[in-house]
């Protein structure tokens, strides 16, 4: 096994392209994506204000829309078809209309008519910004109703009011770095690593060096140098960026990060096994790569990180049952962010390791037959 591993080194170091994918793209991706993520969340997010009203409301809703961090209020108009044009030129995300009469209708007990527009069809921004715009306004209309007209219109009462506390756990900044980055990573370089292993042992077959590479040891060593120096080479990367978004950035781990780290060994296993059984069932790259990019390109919409999996199609939740990161998906949130016990991650921890060894006998077996054809 240990020969098995060296002579798949000397292959890497001996071939520049092969070289470039388990060095320069994996450092391209960790560098793209922490760049990407480093500010958290998106912020001054730019939106328009309707003023219609002209009142002391409408000027206190703007004073808070401008205080919170994740807006930035690019106009303030009177017309709504010019607003509603910068907001179809994707200039600005949302707006807020207070229409004319919105402060009397508001001290009289009455529905002020205040609305708030914003651009969904980006999900992410559209939540950022439709939330800070409603809890903005919100803040704006309590503070004016409490200060500005009931101070002047009734006397003083001691009276306690009910106060209700809203707390996002483990994520309270709401930061995408903390959010997506762990899931994308992963997602991305185990990709990479099946195409590695997939052409890896698609080229001994290709340039008839087979031979050479089952005649080093035993089948089963050969199969798992092979894979195991893909496997670590990306465990291996991806403990580099562990350490630079806990150590650097300071994402502390909440519950056990041992457990994480031997999960994240088999999770690649896992995907280096199913490659590997996919060149020896077709014996065609082609066919391979293809089913790579449905198989493993579709890890990160089906495991439930992006796209909630309640109430989903039956094909939905089949599919998100039979990929291995989705248990390591689970399994990295418990642990990373939550701080689950131990005993709550064993199970899709025993289930990445039931990947890994269902598709390592079905590679094996694979191996065993194409060597008798061979010998036959």
């Amino acid at each position: 096994m240990w020969s098995g591993l060296l002579r798949e080194l000397r292959y890497l170091l001996t071939h520049k392209w092969d070289l470039c994918l388990v060095t320069l793209a994996p450092l391209f991706i960790i560098v793209l994506f922490t760049s990407m993520f480093y500010q958290g969340k998106p912020e001054h997010l730019p939106i328009a204000i309707i003023d219609q009203d002209h009142s002391g409301l409408s000027q206190n809703i703007e004073k808070y829309l401008s205080h919170n961090p994740t807006l930035k209020i690019k106009m303030i108009s009177q017309s709504q078809d010019e607003v509603e044009k910068l907001l179809n030129q994707t200039q600005i995300w949302g707006y807020v209309s207070i229409p004319e009469g919105a402060e009397q209708r508001l001290v009289r007990a009455q529905d002020a008519e205040i609305s708030i527009a914003f651009n969904q069809s980006y999900f992410s921004v559209g939540n950022a910004i439709s939330s800070a715009m409603l809890v903005s306004t919100l803040e704006a209309i309590v503070n004016f109703t409490g200060q500005n007209y009931l101070e002047n219109t009734i006397p003083y009462l001691d009276i306690p009011t009910p106060h209700v506390k809203i707390s996002p756990l483990y994520n309270p900044n709401l930061s995408y770095e903390f959010y997506l980055e762990p899931f994308m990573i992963p997602a991305i370089l185990h990709l990479l690593l099946c195409c590695c292993v997939a052409f890896s042992v698609g080229q001994e077959f290709t340039f008839n060096t087979s031979k050479q590479w089952l005649s080093q040891t035993n089948l089963f060593g050969a199969l798992l140098s092979k894979n195991l120096t893909y496997v670590f080479i990306f465990t291996a990367w991806t403990w580099a960026w562990m350490f630079w978004l806990i150590e650097i950035r300071g994402w502390f781990v909440a519950g056990h990060l041992w457990i994480i780290l031997v999960a994240q060994f088999f999770f690649y296993s896992a995907y280096a096994f199913i490659s590997t059984t996919m060149v020896l069932a077709t014996h065609n790259l082609s066919k391979t790569f293809g089913f790579i990019a449905v198989y493993g390109g579709s890890s990160l919409s089906f495991a439930g990180v992006t796209l909630p999996l309640n109430n989903a199609p039956l094909f939905t939740k089949f599919w998100a049952n039979i990929i291995p990161y989705t248990p390591y998906a689970k399994l990295q949130t418990e642990q990373w962010v939550i701080g689950s016990p131990i005993s709550t991650s064993l199970f899709p921890l025993a289930i990445l390791m039931l990947y890994t060894l269902f598709y390592l006998s079905i590679s094996f077996g694979l191996l065993k037959k194409y060597v008798k054809g061979v010998q036959l």
